[in-house]
Order: structure tokens, then sequence, then C-alpha cells
């Protein structure tokens, strides 16, 4: 994983569009000054996560999973491991594996959205935080490949987005990147 400092420069580089945006944002970067290993899923505070917000090149449908352990459709995304060059490079590789997506394009440069929040408590590990950090992608492929952490992985529009969840942090995504109209 890349340094600390780099992590950092790449935290604070990101605009943030509102206040529960710059809010994330403060909360994360104070987080990776604070620990050396922001990225380790052994801190059991918490670890950055990296996620892959995907979109057809027409930004008419995004992708999203139904997450098996917290049974909630989410974007693609994980745990960062010790050999992700970068946490872009880390959502990539989650996105790939979780999706069988693999010509995956940055839409933007730097980090598309934060997100910070709470993983309930199992038997390995007790409740911590997720600190979020996102990467809009685009992909002309459309076949997807279900992994074993997902019960479904599907191909959506906005309605249909909306009628599978309310979810703010996915629906901050879905307005700051599906067009309204076809492109």
């Amino acid at each position: 994983m890349y340094s600390q400092q780099e992590a950092l420069g790449q935290l604070l580089d990101y605009s943030a569009l509102d206040s529960d945006q710059q809010k994330a944002q403060e909360f994360i970067v104070e987080f990776v000054r604070a620990n050396p290993d922001y990225w380790s899923r052994a801190n059991l505070a918490g670890h950055l996560t990296g996620s892959a917000w995907i979109t057809d090149v027409r930004r008419e449908h995004a992708v999203l999973l139904h997450h098996k352990k917290l049974n909630m459709w989410l974007q693609p995304g994980g745990h960062i491991d010790a050999d992700d060059a970068d946490l872009a490079q880390a959502s990539l590789r989650e996105a790939q594996e979780e999706t069988g997506l693999f010509n995956l394009v940055l839409a933007q440069p730097g980090i598309f959205d934060l997100d910070v929040h709470r993983i309930p408590a199992r038997p390995s590990e007790p409740e911590h935080w997720h600190l979020d950090v996102r990467f809009w992608f685009v992909s002309a492929e459309q076949s997807l490949v279900l992994s074993h952490e997902s019960n479904a992985l599907r191909w959506l529009n906005r309605a249909e987005i909306g009628q599978l969840t309310q979810e703010e942090s996915i629906m901050r995504m879905v307005r700051k990147s599906l067009a309204t109209q076809p492109i």
C-alpha cells in the first residue's frame, strides 16, 4: 500500500460538493493522520475501503450487487490489500473480482465520493468503521459474473436503483453520475 502521505494527498485533493461530503472527508483525513495502518483490516477501530461506482458509457445504468453478509444493495468494493498500489487500484481490483468486468476505465481522475459507515459486529470481528473511498469507472462491457460474496449482480437504471434502495450513499452517486436524459 502506498504511503500515509500519498493517501492524505489524494484525500485532501477531493472536492466535497456538500457539507456531508466535507464532514466525511474531514473524518477520513483525521483517521488516516492518526493511524499509520489506516488501510489494514487488522485495525479493529476501522480502516479505509475501496469501492467502484460503475456506469455504462452512456451513463444510463450502474452496477449494484446484493451483498450476502450485509443483505443490502451496494456498489462493488471491499478491503484494501497490502499489495494494492493505491486506493484507485484497490477499488479497481475489488470491482473486477466482484463483477467480472475487466475493461473498466476511470471516468474522472481522483476520488469520486466518500462515505463513512459502521459495520456491525460479527463473531470474528467487532463493530468498526469503514471509511469508503470511491472511484467512478465506466464499462463498455455488459456481461457480469456473480461472485461468491453476492446474491445478485445487475445493471440498473435510475428508477430500478430507487426501487431497490434509498440509501443516501447510493442515491448521491446516482445523482452525481447517471444522466437524467440519455446522452
